[in-house]
């Protein structure tokens, strides 16, 4: 699947957050999330095995946790770095 590039949801000057969502088939939605750390580039999420964000019963729920789950990975990696 091919993500259209698009401008950070939320960006500082540390991190970058993409939010997305897919549908399920059934109706509902799965959020979508990438975290990147500036520095190194380093992709924070996903991760093997990273969890999936939802679903939910509509796209903008979708999308608004996966925002928040970027949010809550990023204040994670300011408080303690992943190497």
């Amino acid at each position: 699947m091919h993500m259209a590039r698009h401008k950070a949801d939320v960006a500082d000057d540390d991190f970058e957050i993409y939010a997305s969502y897919h549908g399920t088939g059934d109706g509902r939605y799965i959020g979508g999330l990438k975290v990147v750390r500036k520095a190194d580039r380093r992709i924070l999420f996903p991760f093997d095995g990273a969890p999936e964000i939802g679903p939910y019963a509509t796209a903008d729920e979708a999308r608004r946790a996966a925002i928040d789950y970027g949010r809550e990975i990023v204040a994670a990696d300011r408080a303690a770095p992943e190497k």
